[in-house]
């Protein structure tokens, strides 16, 4: 049975499991080979006091996560999404899109009014979350600087 739950740092290391094995792969290939960058990366979404995140799970196994955190903005309060992600083998069976509807319905009765989150424009997750009702922001940048 799929359910989804609530994530808290007492499953940190199934979470950095389940993350590792999707990120770490196509298409994203990401290096997370440094186990204690990846602790410390999942701590820092899953080990604050804003941290809201959510997990769906075939009864008992994690297959989907949602890190991120609770921000309180003008507009209303935002869940902001720093991590979305399904088992690499469970992906394009809905689960995603299903995933998102429960969050929808968690969120809204906790009186959060929007979510947000960033994506980059050629991954293949940019057309999910248009698909699900995702659009971009007007005049929206994001920009970043690598000092290394």
């Amino acid at each position: 049975m799929i359910t989804m739950k609530e994530l808290s740092i007492e499953q940190m290391e199934e979470i950095k499991q389940l993350f590792f094995k999707i990120f770490s792969n196509e298409p994203w290939n990401d290096d997370w080979s440094d186990p204690i960058q990846l602790h410390q990366y999942i701590n820092d979404l899953i080990g604050n006091k804003n941290s809201f995140s959510l997990g769906l799970f075939d009864d008992d196994k994690l297959i989907g996560l949602s890190l991120g955190y609770i921000m309180h903005w003008y507009a209303g309060t935002e869940y902001y999404i720093f991590e979305f992600a399904i088992e690499t083998e469970r992906q394009e069976k809905g689960l995603g899109t299903d995933f998102l509807s429960k969050i929808e319905k968690y969120a809204a009765d906790k009186k959060i009014t929007h979510i947000f989150l960033q994506t980059e424009r050629t991954a293949p997750a940019y057309h999910f979350y248009q698909k699900n009702g995702f659009s971009e922001i007007k005049d929206h940048v994001s920009l970043f600087k690598f000092f290394r």
